[in-house]
């Protein structure tokens, strides 16, 4: 069930515009969903995405939620300190809306510089498709012993509604587990086993949230299913100002992006993982890094029928979550009802890993990676995302770092 192929089908191939053979490369290098994709988001830390969500309110399925996180592995000792956004970065969502692989709205954010305080409170700018512009204040941090309630605000023109934060990292997956199953699947003696150990890698850890709350409507969809993607920017051109701070001139370029979950972080090779970031949706649908993720699929012994899926899902329109709006989403945490969550959208809750590895080994892996849900809850209104870890009362004994 996980033999390595020798050659990828010719149909597939040609029907994806793959290049034939096989593309050796080593071993991936699994680090996340996202966090720490590539060599320049792991040394850019303010623009390292950690993932991106996108399904209906399902308290109001006329409502488009947006979630996008960053600077993961934040320790809640160090919240204040690093619990910032960046203000040389531009924090853009696409919304691709008639079927094809081309953005053709977006939603970009901005936020102004701590200058006074460490836990200052940043004030971001959303600009919206269509020309509309509203600010918002981000909620603090704090070193208090819970967490400060969401700040949230709604702009009366568009009514859309905007959260930024520290939240609990959403994210949960065993990643040793995980790399250490791959590399005996490429060492051709699989050992299923090493996905038992269940311990959630990303467990009492926080991270930086973005949400978005969009009416459907305000979007002038022109289908049924719209394209969702994240991308942090920066200029082309940084400088230290005599003053130390630092500003930028030139265009925006990407420094990292995300559609799907794992497409580069588990499926592309390390040399070109920059590239991939560097790269749009369009890129990935004329078979830029097809060959590559194919080449690594087909190492991992991953049928012909089922890269055809993947490769429907990541590669053959772009790198976006693809959502339908026609299709019910309800339940608890931002919905749970079953046919309704990723790769239709991603959901919070959704267990992505568990998905994938089913797709990834052909039905062989039936118990994923034993990680099954978040570490803290999901809230059931916006932003949804649970609320942040914070420092432990004196004397507490914890586990939550399950390294």
């Amino acid at each position: 069930m996980f033999g390595l192929q020798k050659k990828i089908i010719a149909p597939l191939a040609l029907a994806l515009t793959f290049v034939m053979g096989v593309v050796m490369t080593p071993a991936p290098v699994i680090n996340a969903a996202d966090h720490g994709d590539g060599p320049t988001a792991n040394l850019d830390k303010s623009a390292d995405i950690g993932d991106i969500y996108a399904f209906l309110d399902p308290n109001d399925n006329s409502r488009l939620i947006l979630l996008g996180t960053l600077q993961g592995f934040m320790n809640p000792g160090e919240s204040i300190n690093f619990g910032a956004f960046d203000q040389n970065l531009r924090f853009r969502f696409d919304i691709e809306t008639s079927g094809d692989a081309r953005e053709d709205q977006f939603f970009d954010i901005r936020f102004t510089a701590r200058a006074t305080a460490a836990n200052q409170v940043q004030t971001a700018t959303i600009i919206c498709p269509f020309g509309e512009t509203f600010s918002g204040p981000s909620t603090p941090a704090s070193f208090a012993d819970t967490p400060p309630a969401p700040t949230i605000t709604t702009d009366p023109v568009t009514g859309i509604s905007f959260f930024a934060g520290i939240v609990d990292d959403p994210f949960f997956f065993d990643i040793p587990a995980f790399g250490r199953f791959v590399t005996s699947v490429l060492a051709g003696a699989p050992n299923v086993a090493a996905l038992s150990r269940g311990r959630d890698s990303f467990a009492g850890f926080n991270n930086l949230g973005i949400a978005l709350s969009i009416p459907v409507s305000y979007l002038r969809l022109r289908t049924n299913e719209i394209g969702l993607a994240f991308r942090t920017q920066r200029r082309l051109n940084q400088m230290v100002n005599k003053d130390g701070t630092v500003s930028g001139f030139g265009k925006f370029t990407n420094v990292d992006r995300m559609g799907n979950p794992a497409v580069n972080v588990a499926l592309t090779p390390f040399p070109i993982k920059d590239q991939y970031n560097a790269a749009s949706p369009l890129d990935d649908s004329q078979g830029r890094f097809a060959g590559d993720i194919v080449g690594l699929l087909t190492r991992l012994g991953t049928s012909a029928s089922n890269i055809g899926i993947l490769a429907s899902i990541a590669v053959a329109r772009g790198d976006f979550l693809r959502l339908r709006v026609d299709l019910a989403n309800t339940g608890t945490g931002g919905g749970n009802n079953a046919g309704a969550g990723f790769p239709n959208g991603r959901r919070l809750g959704d267990d992505v890993i568990d998905i994938e590895l089913s797709i990834i080994t052909n039905g062989g892996v039936t118990t994923g990676d034993s990680v099954n849900g978040n570490d803290m809850a999901f809230r059931n209104t916006f932003p949804f995302f649970g609320m942040s870890h914070v420092p432990l009362a004196p004397g507490t004994t914890d586990d939550r770092t399950r390294h």
